[in-house]
């Protein structure tokens, strides 16, 4: 496995998990996210992809969280509400050093392109564990599969990409504390 993100790219990615629909959430999260992502997998998807896409949120959050180093200077929080076709998704991040996911997409089971819908928590629990991020994702309206889950990734996309941007303003770490 291979993963390495680049925080002030512009959203290119070079994905490939040998899950078809995963690989192009991925790349949609990195597209609407403006962050850089290479991910390279190899699981064995033989018995699923239950693995590889818990593997993959597991090393995309590390890789997160070493690039984010102290985070320092960023804005820390981010909220983005995202419509598309029949869906509304509404997501919001706290970089504060606690993972903590809370995940209300309600979807039925099925297969999408390899991608099985119950791995849609087990991808962000990864990521959220690993980044020590908080993260709120909810579906506000959606009832196809494939787009709800679209909707519910360009949403943390677009609350990623507002809770990491750099502020000028902000000295040292965002936190009365003085860590994260």
């Amino acid at each position: 496995m291979r993963v390495r993100v680049n925080l002030d790219g512009t959203g290119k990615a070079d994905v490939s998990t040998g899950i078809g629909f995963f690989d192009h959430m991925l790349a949609l999260l990195a597209h609407h996210s403006l962050i850089d992502v290479e991910i390279s997998a190899h699981g064995d998807l033989e018995t699923g992809s239950h693995h590889t896409v818990e593997d993959v949120g597991i090393t995309l959050g590390q890789a997160l969280s070493k690039a984010l180093g102290d985070r320092a200077g960023i804005e820390r929080y981010g909220w983005a509400l995202v419509p598309m076709d029949e869906c509304l998704a509404q997501a919001a991040i706290d970089v504060s050093g606690r993972p903590f996911l809370e995940c209300q997409v309600p979807l039925p089971y099925a297969s999408i392109g390899g991608f099985e819908t119950d791995l849609l928590e087990e991808f962000l629990r990864g990521v959220v564990n690993n980044a020590r991020l908080t993260i709120h994702l909810r579906m506000l309206a959606g009832s196809n599969p494939h787009h709800v889950i679209e909707c519910g990734f360009k949403a943390l996309a677009r609350a990623l990409r507002a809770a990491i941007a750099p502020n000028d303003r902000v000295t040292g770490i965002p936190s009365t504390k003085g860590s994260l």
